[in-house]
């Protein structure tokens, strides 16, 4: 048989040899990690290089001994995948999760994703909001996950972390505080913010933290550039089990995804070109998301339950949406209408430089717009909906749109979530929803991922102002639609025929279809669950007419 290298074993690694030219050349693309221009190519020992190296083989034979060893790579990756199907399974039965406290034992399908984590110890979690990926990352780690590990988590959310540790587990629980390292007591768990794992590098790089949590792993979808992702590289790189949890990995376009599992499992999809060349054709849409996810699926590197999968069982009811169109403020629009066209003008017909910067000053201009002209509007709908509802969370944007709403709905106590206030403010403001005298909530569209408590209290959330993403106003709903749900949550979404609306509702469905097909492949659309006949009956109350339906 003709050979076109020489394979080699050390016991750690693989050395490849005198590899004719055409079969380099092939080698090198299966195998990105190799140099580009080396000749003397090193493998490190791991099952999927054995496995691979076996199949490669079958199209380039090398001089070799070695294949027994190659052999039990094939077969321990083959059971590892069908060990992994047996656990994902609806009727997989795992016993008591130890290191929990009495009476807080995980759902199995948090034991699941713990089970899974630790047969094959990088995953990106991208269970459907509500569905408790922070007790399944807890699961986690008093399953066998090596420790102390190191949590990753958006600034508003550290102290609820440690609570929640705190609350299911027996795990030592430290937050990092500050940017600046100190002595660290002993501690299971280190909780560290997105905005300050920069200024801990020198620590990280000693290797102390085994285990890499990244909540909101989205935080990282602009990838290494930044000083926090660099962190994470680093944290991820000194790391033997990596664990990311989001149930919207995708915020825009499909390749934000290469960025985010760069922290999961490097080079998995190749290098940044090879993935924009293979999977996108070099544009940021990722021409088969469907293909996509599904090979992440089959890889292992990502799990993601929705409340329809078997496994979960969910009780809660479906997604109420509502789709409402409120009036336009015309005098609103006739203020800025000359701005606008100025604008509009410059984006279509300036230069390069100019036409980026009067886009972006269009998009701001025109959502605040289009915001202000309907918050009167919008602030009469929750009015009409708090006539047979406790609560309502409303969702926004702009702080002139706030206050419009605050004013309006003066007379219900509303309070705030948003970027401006404090960890305390927030921490008082949502007590004051829950169990206080406010019946309104106005809440970030950008700043609830991860707030946990609502869904006790409230059913109804109405989306005041619009995102472009899709994921934004899933994460609010999410903020309702979680366990500890009993009632059918409703989300009234509020738009107008003017503005940024038409267009942000058009756009919705292109980002909306990149993401489904990469964390829901070959699903398809789910059918929304659309009733507004209570709205309907409430505004002939507001009308004093009679309900002639």
């Amino acid at each position: 048989m003709n050979a076109y290298g020489t394979l080699d074993y050390n016991g750690t690694a693989w050395r490849i040899s005198d590899l004719q030219p055409h079969v380099a050349i092939a080698f090198k693309r299966l195998f990105p990690k190799v140099p580009a221009h080396g000749t003397e190519l090193f493998l490190s020992d791991t099952d999927e290089n054995r496995a691979d190296l076996h199949w490669f083989m079958q199209r380039y034979p090398m001089n070799h001994n070695h294949g027994p060893i190659l052999v039990e790579g094939v077969e321990r990756l083959t059971t590892k995948a069908a060990e992994r199907e047996r656990i994902l399974m609806p009727g997989w039965t795992p016993g008591e999760t130890a290191g929990f406290c009495d009476g807080k034992q995980p759902y199995n399908y948090q034991k699941q994703a713990a089970a899974v984590t630790i047969q094959n110890p990088s995953l990106l979690l991208g269970d459907d909001l509500g569905l408790g990926k922070t007790i399944s990352a807890l699961c986690t780690l008093t399953s066998g996950a090596p420790l102390p590990a190191a949590v990753v988590v958006q600034a508003h959310l550290a102290d609820q972390w440690a609570e929640r540790a705190h609350e299911f587990t027996h795990l030592r629980v430290h937050v990092i505080k500050g940017t600046k390292p100190y002595d660290l007591p002993v501690a299971d768990l280190y909780v560290f913010r997105y905005s300050n794992i920069a200024g801990w590098i020198d620590i990280i790089n000693t290797g102390l933290f085994k285990t890499a949590i990244y909540d909101e792993a989205q935080e990282l979808r602009t990838g290494h550039e930044t000083a926090k992702g660099n962190a994470a590289r680093i944290l991820s790189s000194q790391a033997t089990v990596r664990l990311g949890l989001t149930a919207t990995p995708i915020y825009n376009y499909g390749d934000e995804i290469f960025n985010v599992m760069q922290f999961i499992e490097p080079n998995m999809l190749g290098n940044r070109d090879e993935f924009m060349r293979e999977w996108c054709g070099w544009s940021k849409t990722v021409r088969d998301p469907d293909a996509l996810g599904t090979y992440l699926r089959d890889k292992g590197y990502f799990l993601r339950r929705t409340e329809h999968d078997a496994s979960v069982a969910a009780e809660i009811p479906p997604l109420n949406t509502v789709d409402w169109e409120v009036e336009w403020n015309d005098g609103a629009a006739d203020e800025a209408e000359d701005l606008f066209k100025t604008l509009a003008l410059t984006v279509l017909e300036g230069s390069f430089v100019k036409a980026g910067k009067a886009a972006r000053e269009l998009d701001m201009k025109m959502r605040l717009l289009t915001g202000v002209a309907k918050a009167d509007a919008v602030a009469a709908y929750v009015d009409m909906l708090l006539q047979d509802s406790p609560r309502v969370l409303l969702a926004g944007w702009h702080r002139d749109v706030y206050e419009k709403w605050m004013s309006a709905l003066a007379h219900h106590n509303p309070v705030l979530y948003t970027g401006s206030e404090t960890a305390a403010a927030k921490r008082r403001n949502v007590k004051a929803f829950t169990t206080g005298n406010s019946r309104v909530i106005a809440i970030s569209l950008r700043s609830g991922a991860g707030l946990d408590g609502l869904q006790e209290y409230c059913n109804e959330v109405v989306f005041g102002e619009l995102d472009w993403s899709p994921q934004v106003h899933k994460q609010v709903i999410g903020r309702l639609r979680r366990p500890g749900q009993t009632k059918q949550v409703t989300a009234h979404y509020l738009h107008t025929s003017g503005g940024s609306d038409p267009v942000i509702m058009d756009m919705l469905g292109v980002k909306a279809d990149q993401s489904r097909g990469i964390v829901d492949p070959m699903k398809g659309y789910e059918a929304k669950h659309q009733d507004d006949t209570r709205i309907r009956r409430l505004a002939k109350a507001v009308l004093g007419r009679e309900d002639d339906e």
